[in-house]
């Protein structure tokens, strides 16, 4: 966005949407700051709209072809996002918008597979090695991005990256089966294993959803109060790192993009080590499911609460700036370990929709996280970003609290098959 609009320009100039001029970084717009705002958040109208229709149609359709589909439809609306610009601001936002609906599809379509393919002993290191391109991706766009647009101008961004997940849909339909039993590399061996551990909640006929039950359980609200919390947090540090990267170190925006990435591939790797470590604990049966779930959830919110603090009141300079920004995300990872995972043990039959209905909840968090921070950070020039993380702090403990009270780990008996019920 930076390269894209012509910060020169007074806003509300003739001829707003169109092409202002050509240069070596690409064409260059007149889009006031609140029609990059609106561009921005379009894509998010589509992410929240998806959640729950993807949810629900990935337990009853081929996750294959849903996920396939979505994904490829993203791709090909990235490399016409171009072609958006130069048609105006209201295509610019329907192509965002749209694109939201298809990549809030992939991530809530896909969960859906581990229901399928993860063995209860593997299911938090699969899920968070999956998971972990979530935390990955941003350290590689952050780092490849200014590249690209310095060198080749901002409009190839969006080509790499659309060629890239065209690539991707490729591999994903080549290689992805719905079930073990499908898959033509695997031993009977390893698909007898997969299918034997996974008998109990998979392959038995549709049912019904149980929306009282599911609107009544405790053990459900304790995951999606966390998940709300949890998306409070990583969208205060998602959206607002940068700025406060500037406002306390007043960098460079190449070292900014640097600063603000490197958490994330520090995010990335205690992610992947946290599903093992929870499945490790699990195999060897030194703690209960239960508490691994509470464990790694309490940590997951509460540590990034702490550093979060200390980044605001202890941080007076780049190393420990970096330092508590580092800490702050990385540790938020050990929720995948807790209450990431924990929807798959209450309710593995209806994992997707659950799945998609607690991840609206959250970006309802995320969203109003954002609408908040904004709020301080214009009205109080005094200490905005202390009590910003206050407020952060104040709702992770409450989630916790609420968490650590009714969270369960077992198969709940609205979630049971009837006859077993029976």
């Amino acid at each position: 966005m930076v390269v894209m609009v012509n910060s020169s320009q007074p806003p509300g100039a003739p001829n707003s949407s169109a092409r202002l001029r050509d240069s070596t970084q690409g064409p260059v717009y007149d889009w006031s700051p609140d029609m990059q705002g609106v561009i921005f958040s379009a894509i998010f109208y589509g992410l929240v709209l998806s959640q729950v229709p993807a949810g629900y149609l990935s337990g009853i359709v081929s996750i294959k072809k849903l996920v396939g589909s979505t994904l490829l439809l993203s791709s090909v609306l990235s490399l016409l996002t171009p072609l958006a610009a130069k048609a105006g601001e209201a295509a610019m936002i329907l192509c965002r918008a749209t694109q939201g609906l298809a990549q809030g599809a992939v991530l809530t379509a896909q969960h859906e597979l581990w229901v399928r393919w993860a063995p209860p002993l593997e299911r938090t290191r699969l899920i968070s090695i999956g998971m972990s391109g979530l935390l990955l991706g941003p350290f590689l766009v952050l780092l490849v991005t200014g590249v690209i647009c310095d060198s080749l101008g901002w409009p190839m961004v969006f080509y790499v990256f659309g060629a890239c997940g065209c690539v991707l849909c490729l591999l994903w339909c080549l290689l992805f089966y719905d079930h073990p039993k499908d898959h033509p590399c695997m031993s009977a061996l390893e698909k007898q294993y997969i299918v034997g551990s996974l008998a109990q909640q998979a392959g038995s006929c549709k049912q019904p959803l149980p929306i009282r039950a599911m609107l009544t359980s405790l053990p459900l609200w304790a995951v999606a109060v966390v998940s709300f919390a949890f998306f409070w947090t990583i969208t205060l540090f998602i959206t607002y790192t940068p700025k406060f990267v500037d406002d306390s170190l007043h960098v460079d925006m190449r070292k900014n993009g640097l600063l603000s990435g490197l958490p994330y591939l520090f995010s990335w790797v205690t992610g992947i080590l946290t599903g093992q470590m929870a499945d490790v604990l699990l195999s060897r049966d030194i703690f209960k499911i239960l508490t691994i779930r509470k464990l790694f959830t309490t940590l997951g919110i509460l540590l990034p609460s702490v550093f979060g603090l200390g980044l605001v009141c202890l941080s007076a300079g780049l190393y420990s700036t970096v330092t508590f920004l580092v800490l702050a995300n990385a540790t938020s990872s050990f929720s995948i370990g807790g209450m990431m995972v924990n929807i798959l043990d209450l309710a593995p039959r209806y994992y997707g929709f659950l799945k998609g209905v607690t991840t609206l909840i959250g970006m309802v968090g995320g969203m109003l996280s954002s609408l908040l921070t904004g709020f301080i950070l214009s009205r109080d020039p005094e200490s905005p970003w202390l009590k910003t993380v206050l407020v952060m702090a104040g709702i992770n403990l409450a989630a916790v609290a609420f968490y650590l009270v009714f969270a369960k780990a077992d198969i709940q008996d609205w979630a049971k098959d009837r006859q077993t019920r029976l």
